[in-house]
C-alpha cells in the first residue's frame, strides 16, 4: 500500500519542528507493507524578510511587543521538545531568516528523494546549531551533509530553478485559506498543528485502514 504525507510548514517555526519529529515517530510505528510518499510544501511565515534576514532579537521585539515575551514564547517549545529530542539552543540563533532559498532547495531535494532528510536537517541546523538558513553557502553544506553532490547544489541554488514552482505551490496553500502552519495531511485528512505521537498514530491507521482491525491490543467493531 503506498499513502501519501503532505507537509506544510516553514523552517523557522518550531511547532514545524514539532510536529515532524512526532510525524516521523507514529510513521515508524506503520507495518511493512505500507510505503509512505512524502511531500513538502513551502510556506513562508515572513515572506518580506530582506534576503540576508534580520536580527533575531530585534526582530522578535518588534513582532511580539517585547524581549522578554519572546523569551518565554520560545520557554514552552523548549519544553515541548524535550520529549520529543529537540534540543532547542535560541540563545545560539543571531538571525531570523528569509526562507525562501531553503524551500526553493527543497525542490533539488524531492528531485534526489532525499527530501525529508533534508528538511530535517534544515530544522536543526537552525533551531538546534543556531546556523543561518537563509545563507546559500549554509543551505549547500547542509545539503551536502544530507547526502547530495556539491557541484548539483552549488549549481542549483547560483541558478533560478525552483523558484517558480516555489512561488506557484505558495499561491496554491494561500489560495487554499491556510494561514498557520505546520498543516499535516494524512491520506486525504488534514491535521493542523503539532498533534501528539498517538493523534499521528491514529490518523494514519485511519488513512491506511488499519483502524478497521486490531492494533495496540485492542479491536474495533466490524
Amino acid at each position: 500500500m503506498n499513502l501519501i504525507v503532505t507537509i506544510t510548514s516553514d523552517f523557522i517555526c518550531p511547532w514545524c519542528l514539532v510536529g515532524e519529529r512526532r510525524l516521523a515517530k507514529a510513521l515508524a510505528t506503520l507495518p511493512k507493507g505500507i510505503t509512505v510518499e512524502t511531500h513538502w510544501c513551502p510556506f513562508e511565515l515572513n515572506p518580506d524578510l530582506p534576503a540576508q534576514g534580520v536580527d533575531r532579537k530585534t526582530y522578535r521585539t518588534m513582532k511580539f511587543g517585547s524581549w522578554a515575551r519572546s523569551q518565554t514564547m520560545d520557554a514552552h517549545t523548549v519544553q515541548a521538545g524535550k520529549d520529543d529530542g529537540i534540543a532547542f539552543d535560541y540563545a545560539a540563533i543571531e538571525r531570523t531568516p528569509n526562507t525562501f532559498q531553503a524551500h526553493r532547495l527543497m525542490q533539488l531535494a524531492e528531485r534526489q528523494g532525499v527530501a525529508t532528510a533534508v528538511a530535517a536537517a534544515v530544522f536543526s541546523a537552525y533551531f538546534e546549531q543556531g546556523r543561518d538558513i537563509g545563507d546559500a553557502a549554509v543551505l549547500a553544506d547542509i545539503a551536502v551533509e544530507s547526502g547530495l553532490a556539491r557541484e548539483a547544489v552549488d549549481a542549483f541554488l547560483a541558478g533560478d530553478e525552483g523558484v517558480q514552482e516555489v512561488r506557484t505551490a505558495e499561491r496554491a496553500v494561500q489560495a487554499s485559506g491556510v494561514r498557520s502552519v505546520p498543516l499535516f495531511e494524512i491520506g486525504g485528512e488534514v491535521i493542523s498543528g503539532a498533534q501528539s505521537v498517538e493523534q499521528f498514530a491514529l490518523a494514519l491507521q485511519r488513512a491506511t485502514g488499519l483502524a478497521e482491525g486490531c492494533v495496540d491490543g485492542a479491536c474495533s467493531v466490524g
